[in-house]
């Protein structure tokens, strides 16, 4: 089952992209893993998380999620990442004719270290814990856990990346979501309309923090994701923006 973990991450920037582009992007190729579910059909669940996402409806990811395993989750990394998944090789289990399902990463599903074995979400295990209302479109209920084959897939997301801004004067912290494209952001950074731009640190998840002060200042952000294409947002937040308040970017990936 998957539950809340903070993470602290400390970011040296070049061989960081490298490290993302490399293990992060894109895969049309097909791999083998399983998959359970946590939750039940409402998915209230799975709300919030160790990606540092909040109300997921209200987030635009729905129910349309899942979380990883440590081999997949990569401490963080691969928040906002999409992934496109089929059960296979389980005829009693796996509903006939049931395509795939589509799933943005939102949480991390924790190992087990006291129970080596049956755990699937211990590594070097690769583990999707799917909400149950993905989980039952593609097996049935009962089954608990099957085998599937999965891909790396671009994410298309509805409206602009939006920046959820939290801290305080002296600790702003910025969750960038709804991020289309590879969809797991890799590097921000945050300009005033008195500052140049800012380098911001991975505090956990997806959340980036600073600690310059930057209240009363219009606000502007740089975003680049896994396959290193960056966007600039230029004036997101105006200068009488407020901590626990979202911003439209207006554009995306």
């Amino acid at each position: 089952m998957a539950t809340f973990k903070n993470f602290t991450i400390s970011v040296i920037f070049l061989s960081f992209f490298a490290t993302a582009a490399a293990s992060g992007r894109v895969d049309p190729s097909w791999h083998d893993a399983h998959a359970t579910f946590y939750g039940d059909m409402s998915g209230a669940e799975t709300m919030k998380g160790a990606c540092g996402y909040g109300d997921l409806f209200k987030q635009g990811y729905g129910l349309q999620t899942a979380a990883l395993s440590t081999a997949l989750f990569r401490d963080g990394l691969t928040c906002g990442a999409c992934f496109e998944i089929m059960c296979v090789n389980d005829p009693q289990w796996c509903i006939p004719n049931a395509g795939t399902i589509k799933i943005t990463a939102t949480n991390f599903c924790p190992p087990n270290n006291s129970k080596p074995e049956g755990n699937w979400c211990n590594p070097p295990l690769q583990h999707f814990d799917l909400s149950m209302p993905m989980f039952t479109k593609i097996a049935k209920y009962k089954a608990g856990i099957v085998p599937v084959k999965y891909r790396r897939i671009l994410c298309s997301k509805q409206g602009g990346v939006k920046f959820e801004i939290k801290g305080n004067p002296n600790w702003i912290t910025v969750l960038p979501y709804n991020v289309g494209g590879a969809g797991d952001v890799i590097n921000v950074k945050i300009k005033g309309s008195s500052s140049g731009w800012i380098q911001m640190s991975r505090n956990w998840g997806q959340v980036w923090q600073t600690g310059t002060n930057l209240v009363g200042q219009s606000l502007s952000f740089q975003v680049t994701t896994s396959d290193l294409n960056t966007l600039e947002f230029d004036g997101v937040a105006a200068s009488n923006w407020q901590f626990g308040q979202t911003y439209d970017g207006k554009k995306n990936f």
